[in-house]
């Protein structure tokens, strides 16, 4: 049982992670990565306070190697459900489970909005872990839509237990060499179903599929966490960046404008010290 788990490895995520490791509490840093694409891609930035001028490509190294220097590891993984059980939180990442008191949400922002089904359909056919639920449908007709080529290992896993195996790769330079995959280059746009997601709808025709599953580096939060109060998708929290959900608190692009990096550093840095005052306010208790 660790005293906080925190999700996201943008610098909202280092900043946590940095700080749990200064105030000596145990703790889980879960994600795809240290820093992100977003950040790396930057071109230049010149409102990071005794930085003027850095890269993207700068700033990322400058995180990954102070936490690297302090100790601190992400252990990547997709983490796809967070569950509050007798005061404490399980999560979900793959094959594996975690129990912390707290959570620290550091998810960033997702480009995308959900599909339409996509949500209706979670738990009902519709699946973000090809280890957890993929043994359900062994020798039956699935559909995979995959936004990075970092999962294609799942995709492989997938088709060595499916009949039939649609894949939307929604990214360049594929490699998907499984005999039963059949690739399909464009974008889903609908789930569709009854009681259960029975195809994918994309431009100029549908599949069927006695499953789907969406395999991407993160759930919107509101999927993530049953319960939690979102805004326009981003998360709602006060000025101790703690959610409506006791427990649980959040930093980052993934609570709200502006996205900026001083922001998520500066929110991290105040999450997790919360986190700390709840665990001592608990304990009070």
């Amino acid at each position: 049982m660790y005293d906080i788990a925190i999700i996201g490895g943008g610098p909202a995520g280092v900043s946590a992670a940095l700080n749990a490791k200064i105030l000596n509490k145990s703790f889980v840093w879960l994600g795809s990565r240290v820093t992100s694409k977003k950040v790396e891609r930057a071109e230049l930035i010149k409102n990071y306070p005794g930085l003027p001028d850095i890269t993207g490509a700068q700033l990322s190294w400058a995180l990954s190697n102070h936490a690297q220097s302090m100790g601190v590891y992400i252990e990547e993984c997709v983490v796809t459900g967070v569950y509050e059980t007798n005061g404490f939180f399980t999560l979900l990442a793959g094959e594996k489970t975690y129990e912390a008191k707290t959570v620290v949400l550091c998810l960033g922002v997702e480009a995308a909005k959900p599909l339409e089904g996509e949500e209706e359909f979670l738990g009902r056919g519709v699946s973000y872990c090809a280890t957890c639920d993929g043994g359900l449908y062994r020798g039956k007709r699935i559909a995979v839509v995959c936004t990075d080529k970092a999962f294609e290992h799942e995709i492989e896993y997938l088709c060595s237990l499916a009949a039939h195996c649609t894949v939307f790769p929604m990214y360049r330079n594929y490699d998907i060499k499984a005999a039963n995959a059949e690739i399909i280059l464009k974008a889903p746009l609908k789930y569709v179903g009854d009681v259960k997601v029975r195809e994918v709808v994309y431009k100029g025709g549908s599949v069927s599929a006695d499953g789907v599953f969406i395999l991407k580096s993160a759930v919107s939060p509101s999927t993530l966490v049953h319960g939690l109060k979102t805004d326009g998708g981003h998360i709602c929290v006060d000025r101790a960046c703690s959610a409506n959900i006791s427990g649980i608190f959040a930093a980052g692009d993934c609570t709200g404008r502006p996205y900026q990096y001083v922001k998520a550093v500066g929110e991290g840095n105040v999450a997790v010290h919360s986190a700390v005052e709840y665990l001592a306010a608990s304990e009070k208790k």
